[in-house]
């Protein structure tokens, strides 16, 4: 049995240096917005995802009952557990937090490309201002992550919307509630379904052909002018894009940013701005998405606070950073390599490689006995910068051996002097 979980992925030390570089980047971006970080378990309990039913998300928990008979799950996202978490000291913590996690999430779905059964997401939220400007903030840490991996505004658009566009489109159809948020469910899928089974799914939910036209018309709206004029009135939506936008001209950031009216989002919790970022190409799934969620608190049993955030993947960047050729070549970072010559010498080894390893040098130490020529095939293939060599002539002198890799000079050095 050579493989794993279907969905599943090993990461191999090539694969983790990428992915330790990825989440660095991640991590450097949110540090200097002023986020701290934050983690919890895995394992939730299943009550925490299926108070809100009809989600898709809660088609695809990993869930089971524990040897306490408690029916857990595996966390398919991390928003309920930063809620949870908040709830925990609520009254306790000074607002506005802004936190960040990168959380390995769970959702038991059809594999396909840049979507596995487990992935890592990076979420940054934001809790306790109604302020669009923070909504404004989170752009900015995104676009100082994508600025530091070498993606531009050509390259990616964060296409943005509000979900009181579709809530006072509806509302004026007198469709809230429940209906509502099914609604948005399916209205999130319009560019992956074909239009003749996003009309029947609707139809489906009650809604007639001149709703249904409705919805699709206004959805399909991407300038700001002509959504002022379908609203019409003191719209809330505009009112609220508006400030938004003139946000984001404020950071400087109004070439990574479009509106588009079809971005809904799927989850319920959601009350405002909503965005969506997506390659200029459109090759891959949208690579990151998140928006406001003020009222997510009451349908946990609490008190609701103003929020807002988002979560983003770790596969389909990687995938886009690697067809944009950006990925780093990283090295192990092994600085030298100690091989004894002769095994009467390994002790001697050992105690070079702790000499070095005490002046905080990255030190791979060779346990076996070996060649020089393997040594210098494993010093080329994980990178090493120096190989020193503990060999009878030089440790007669008490010396060791150093030949620089790079320059190809060698010279010779007293032990006490390592």
């Amino acid at each position: 049995m050579n493989q794993g979980v279907r969905g599943t992925r090993d990461f191999y030390p090539e694969d983790m240096r990428l992915r330790n570089w990825l989440f660095d980047n991640f991590t450097y971006a949110a540090l200097l917005h002023g986020f701290e970080e934050y983690d919890a378990p895995v394992l939730e309990h299943e009550e925490l995802y299926t108070r809100k039913q009809g989600e898709e998300i809660t088609q695809q928990l990993y869930n089971f009952q524990d040897k306490g008979d408690r029916k857990v799950a595996l966390r398919p996202e991390m928003t309920p557990s930063l809620a949870r978490m908040v709830m925990a000291r609520a009254g306790g913590l000074a607002m506005p937090i802004k936190w960040f996690s990168i959380p390995q999430c769970w959702r038991y779905e059809r594999t396909q490309k840049g979507r596995g059964r487990e992935h890592y997401q990076w979420n940054v939220d934001i809790w306790g201002t109604t302020e669009i400007t923070a909504d404004a903030e989170l752009i900015s840490v995104l676009v100082t992550f994508f600025e530091g991996v070498g993606l531009t505004a050509e390259d990616l658009v964060i296409r943005i919307s509000n979900r009181k566009v579709l809530e006072e489109v509806l509302g004026s159809l007198d469709i809230k509630g429940d209906n509502f948020a099914k609604t948005c469910i399916i209205v999130d899928k319009m560019d992956k379904l074909s239009s003749n089974i996003v009309e029947e799914q609707l139809s489906d939910l009650g809604h007639d052909s001149k709703t249904i036209s409705t919805i699709q018309s206004i959805l399909g709206i991407k300038d700001m002018a002509d959504l002022q004029n379908a609203l019409k009135g003191d719209s809330m939506a505009v009112s609220e894009l508006n400030f938004l936008l003139n946000a984001i001209e404020s950071y400087g950031m109004s070439e990574w940013v479009e509106f588009d009216a079809s971005v809904v989002r799927g989850l319920a919790y959601y009350t405002g701005s909503v965005f969506e970022v997506h390659d200029r190409e459109g090759k891959f799934r949208a690579i990151c998405g998140g928006g406001r969620y003020d009222k997510l608190l009451s349908t946990l049993g609490g008190k609701d606070l103003p929020a807002t955030g988002f979560g983003f993947g770790d596969m389909v960047i990687m995938e886009l950073l690697s067809e944009k050729g950006l990925m780093p070549e990283l090295l192990s970072g092994i600085e030298d390599i100690v091989i004894s010559l002769s095994p009467e010498l390994r002790d001697i080894a050992v105690m070079v490689a702790a000499s070095l390893r005490d002046s905080e040098r990255m030190v791979d130490l060779v346990l076996e006995n070996k060649k020089m020529k393997w040594a210098f095939k494993h010093a080329e293939r994980i990178g090493a910068k120096r190989l020193v060599l503990v060999g009878p002539e030089e440790w007669s002198r008490k010396m060791v051996k150093i030949k620089d890799l790079e320059t190809g000079e060698e010279s010779e050095i007293l032990v006490s002097d390592i």
